[in-house]
């Protein structure tokens, strides 16, 4: 066939325009997609030779060459695969997605069915061929299609028209000649360090052998009291790429060291992971997996500056290292690798097409997770203490934000007790099963440290009835209260709001007496505090939930308590302060003082208590008193009286 020039379709030199131009945003693209479109040709011939073993005649091994030359400003990207025929090369090249690779896809499927091993291919080579222009200022494509004697040479300065010959060629495959701009914008491509690392980002895993010539110089050492000889120099071919990825080995394969090399490799973590999840799925959508639970959380993982989400493979091809849309946000600290056969790409493999398929990846993932870590907690209660001293926080955040998983979040919180050391934090379901008899809710108190709460007044009542009573002193816990409601059937209560009810009947009605005849003795009292305070505080009641301690405060049902306050102010957060209730100790004998300084008239001495009493409170609960000058003053008189 005579050299024969044609135009390119309309679409096809408007995709052109399109790849050179602005879809991709890496230049170094280029070599990622020829080195797949090469695999793709040698994955066809493997299949097309299972039912005609002439096609593998020749070359034994099947190979990737890349020849850099600083000479000629150009690179070769060389394949011993199915190669092309003229109608393929016209068609493939010349005509937009209608690569060959497409419509062998659908013969695939049918082999399949048929019980065929499946293949695996990656994209469109009409498509993935053009990024060749982002830095070609022309690209020559020699080619030989198996079983054929005759080549072909298709050649283009992407301006809109190619051209078609024919060629000697002596072994089936394509070669690919990159020519650059002789002003040398590009030769950094032609550079071995820059061609090594680019393969090793992208193409690590190509099943096939990528092989370039490689300089090696070598400095011998010289003899006692000679010159150093010249440096030797080599060139020695050498494969720049593992080709098996370490997810698609099985795990009876692979050791501990296997898993803890790969996860340092990609975490940049000079510690062993906590955990390892290698997961294959199969079905409806399949992928193969390998995902990592750090030994300890990163320095940045509260920083909204930290990189999330894991890389992204689609059959053995390098996509990206932060794909946030496979796990939800609170599984940030997952390190690990997704490689996906079922994932469609656009044209520029940067965007994902179909969303559905992501979504079922993702779901399918956060269950693997959850149910890992579900078993971690039930099986190895020590390691499980690890994971959560460092990640707690983070999944604390999913009980608030995964209505979906919600329930399985529910499984996986630890909060410290009463009844725990800071150390030991129990779980939900722990609490409910030592729950004594008559019981029905479940307590918890929130606040700044361990210390804070374990000395609040607002445990007394609860204590004297064995009752345990969660502490929630993270921030994030009074969101989390929010979205926990109930567990187990039982309702979530907060002891520091609202009133409590924590008697049987009997104790009920005989604790009413009680008050009632309280309240008639100390209603006086009550309203003198209550005119004291009213700046402050929004009623002054009788306490039935202190044993000891002589007040408390204590937020409306559905209010905002001092810790929220406290967190709200450290936020910036603008909020209307509410005024809360404060409780008095009918038993306690500061009330029968005040109550004869009250009835002897002492106006001003009862306000100094009422002040002390409302200060007393607050420093219970960690808050700032209102007037520390006059407080110590008071303190102080107090001492002296004494």
């Amino acid at each position: 066939m005579s050299k024969s020039t044609k135009t390119f379709q309309t679409e096809v030199q408007q995709l052109l325009d399109l790849v050179i131009h602005s879809l991709y945003t890496k230049k170094e693209i280029y070599l990622r997609e020829l080195i797949s479109n090469a695999s793709d040709a040698m994955d066809r011939l493997k299949f097309e030779g299972l039912t005609n073993d002439k096609l593998l005649e020749g070359d034994s091994e099947l190979f990737i060459k890349l020849t850099p030359d600083k000479d000629t400003h150009s690179i070769v990207i060389e394949d011993n695969g199915i190669g092309m025929s003229a109608e393929e090369l016209d068609t493939n090249l010349g005509t937009i997605a209608n690569s060959g690779t497409k419509g062998f896809l659908k013969s695939l499927q049918e082999a399949k069915e048929q019980g065929v091993e499946d293949n695996q291919f990656i994209g469109q080579f009409g498509v993935g061929f053009y990024a060749a222009f982002m830095i070609a200022e022309r690209v020559e494509v020699e080619t030989r299609r198996a079983g054929e004697t005759q080549g072909y040479k298709w050649e283009s300065a992407g301006d809109g028209q190619y051209s078609v010959e024919d060629v000697d060629k002596e072994s089936r495959g394509t070669k690919i000649t990159l020519y650059l701009p002789e002003d040398g914008k590009y030769d950094e491509y032609l550079e071995e360090w820059r061609i090594k690392n680019i393969v090793k980002q992208y193409s690590d895993y190509i099943t096939y052998p990528i092989k370039m010539d490689v300089t090696k110089t070598d400095y011998p050492q010289a003899a006692e009291g000679e010159d150093a000889p010249e440096p030797v120099t080599t060139i020695e071919e050498e494969t720049l790429n593992s080709m098996k990825p370490i997810w698609r080995r099985s795990k009876s394969e692979l050791t501990a060291d296997d898993y803890n090399e790969f996860y340092k490799r990609i975490s940049f973590d000079y510690t062993d992971p906590l955990e390892v999840i290698h997961y294959v799925a199969e079905g409806v959508t399949e992928f193969r997996s390998i995902l990592f639970i750090p030994g300890m959380a990163p320095m940045d993982m509260f920083s909204r500056e930290q990189k999330n989400g894991l890389q992204l493979y689609v059959k053995n091809i390098f996509i990206t290292d932060e794909c946030s849309e496979l796990l939800p946000e609170y599984m940030r600290f997952i390190k690990g690798v997704v490689d996906s056969s079922d994932l469609p790409l656009n044209v520029s493999r940067e965007m994902l097409q179909d969303d559905a398929i992501i979504r079922r990846i993702r779901k399918s993932l956060v269950n693997k997770v959850l149910s890992t870590l579900k078993d971690l907690k039930n099986k190895d209660a020590d390691k499980y203490l690890k994971f959560w001293e460092h990640f707690g926080k983070v999944i604390k955040e999913g009980i608030h934000l995964d209505m979906e998983n919600r329930e399985k979040l529910n499984e996986l919180v630890l909060f410290p007790s009463s009844k725990t050391e800071l150390e030991k934090p129990v779980s939900l379901k722990e609490y409910v099963e030592r729950m004594p008899e008559g019981q029905e809710e479940i307590y918890y108190i929130s606040g700044e440290s361990y210390e804070a709460v374990k000395a609040s007044p607002h445990l007394e009542a609860l204590n004297s009835k064995g009752y345990e009573v969660l502490f929630f002193i993270d921030p994030i816990d009074e969101w989390v209260a929010q979205s926990l409601t109930e567990y187990d059937g039982k309702k979530l209560k907060a002891i520091d709001r609202g009133d409590l009810d924590l008697d049987s009947e009997d104790e009920k009605k005989e604790k009413e007496e009680k008050l009632k005849g309280a309240e008639e003795e100390y209603k006086g009292l009550l309203e003198t505090i209550q005119k004291d305070l009213d700046a402050t505080v929004k009623e002054v009641r009788l306490s039935s939930r202190l044993t000891e301690s002589a007040v408390c405060l204590v937020a409306d049902e559905h209010g905002m308590n001092a810790n929220m306050e406290r967190i709200m102010k450290a936020m910036g957060q603008e909020f209307q302060p509410s005024k809360r209730i404060l409780e008095v100790n009918p038993e306690h004998p500061v009330l029968s003082k005040m109550r004869e300084l009250s009835t002897a008239g002492d106006v001003e001495k009862v306000k100094d208590y009422s002040s002390l009493l409302l200060n007393q409170a607050l420093l219970a609960e960690g808050s700032p008193i209102q007037d520390p000058n006059k407080f110590s003053k008071l303190i102080s008189e107090l001492m002296v009286q004494a």
